[in-house]
């Protein structure tokens, strides 16, 4: 439990990069360095995580907190990566409020930019060993590919390229304008991360037609500073909900919003735990959960490509990329490299 909790933490201070990176993270530490899981029993997850409403990394989290710990790690898990990216939101929605503007954090998330695609990347060509090895996964992976690039939703995506591996095997013969109450700012984020698919851009879209164009609680920019601040500090990007409760109804609306958005995760968590196994040990649906993991690993890959487009600005950064990826290689530990990369970008923006 202690281990667990711990693990979460220091994942939770050091996850920058969004859902994509946290789970490379985590894959880095509960595969290959501590071993709590096979790199199959790991993806399975992933693709059980992708196939749930809110906000993923976190659910994968709370998952193998479950699974090494019961339901007391489920929690322990689940706070402790939510916990660091919390109080720092909260920091900066004090200074948002207080100063008019948000502190000088991105010259830091630009250095540890391409840190972070390298730990996407390898992760990524460990996943697709694994994942992407029969004719129907490749399948499923190139189905998911071509339409995301068409920008059919996420999930969406994940659906086909699991309908796509379970088609094949089927085939194989043997085989603040205003104030709002506390209650309603609950209930609001409770809808939230019980129906939410995507990245954080779609939480943006969400939000900015709930509290923006139909409630008028917030302005075009308050919005925009918001989920900024959830992307560029580390842990859950969902922690968008802690500032916008922030500027609503000050610290009681952050701790509010907060719990009413990742309240869900815990739930659907603690409720599909066994469906996994069950997917696992039914031949269809196996199929369908390997075009699933087959196809999230190629959603991955199109995050690595964006990423890449966003951090490699330079020649600096390009060789901080080739050498993240070696060091990576040879079993230095991620979450060093980030905060390296973190503290090299403060002092030479």
């Amino acid at each position: 439990m202690r281990e667990v909790g711990l693990l979460f933490l220091r994942l939770g201070l050091l996850g920058f990069g969004g859902p994509a990176a946290h789970i490379a993270l985590m894959r880095e530490e509960v595969v290959r360095r501590r071993g709590w899981l096979s790199e199959a029993e790991f993806l399975d997850l992933v693709g059980a995580v992708n196939l749930l409403p809110g906000p993923n990394s976190t659910e994968l989290a709370i998952h193998i907190g479950l699974r090494q710990a019961g339901l007391p790690g489920l929690l322990v898990a689940g706070v402790a990566f939510i916990f660091p990216a919390t109080l720092l939101v909260l920091g900066f929605a004090w200074a948002y409020v207080r100063f008019g503007h948000l502190p000088a954090v991105l010259a830091g998330w630009n250095g540890a930019k391409p840190v972070v695609v390298a730990v996407v990347a390898l992760a990524v060509l460990a996943f697709g060993r694994t994942a992407v090895r029969a004719r129907g996964a490749w399948l499923a992976a190139a189905t998911a590919l071509a339409l995301a690039l068409a920008g059919v939703p996420e999930l969406a995506a994940l659906l086909a390229g699991g309908t796509a591996s379970l088609l094949f095997y089927q085939a194989r013969p043997g085989t603040a304008a205003g104030v709002v109450g506390l209650d309603w700012l609950l209930w609001y984020f409770l809808k939230v991360g019980s129906v939410l698919y995507g990245s954080g851009y779609v939480l943006l879209s969400f939000l900015r037609g709930g509290l923006v164009e139909r409630a008028r609680l917030l302005s075009e920019s308050q919005l925009l500073d918001a989920v900024a601040v959830g992307q560029i500090t580390p842990g859950p990007v969902f922690t968008t909900a802690t500032f916008v409760g922030y500027l609503l109804r000050g610290v009681p609306g952050a701790l509010v919003a907060t719990v009413g958005i990742f309240l869900p995760a815990f739930v659907l968590v603690g409720l599909g735990g066994p469906l996994v196994t069950w997917l696992r040990r039914t031949p269809r649906a196996r199929a369908f959960l390997d075009g699933v993991n087959a196809a999230a690993v190629a959603l991955m890959g199109l995050v690595v490509v964006q990423l890449g487009h966003s951090a490699l600005t330079s020649v600096p950064a390009l060789v901080v990329l080739l050498a993240s990826f070696g060091l990576l290689s040879a079993g230095v530990n991620s979450a060093w490299l980030i905060a390296g990369g973190a503290v090299a970008g403060l002092l030479f923006p």
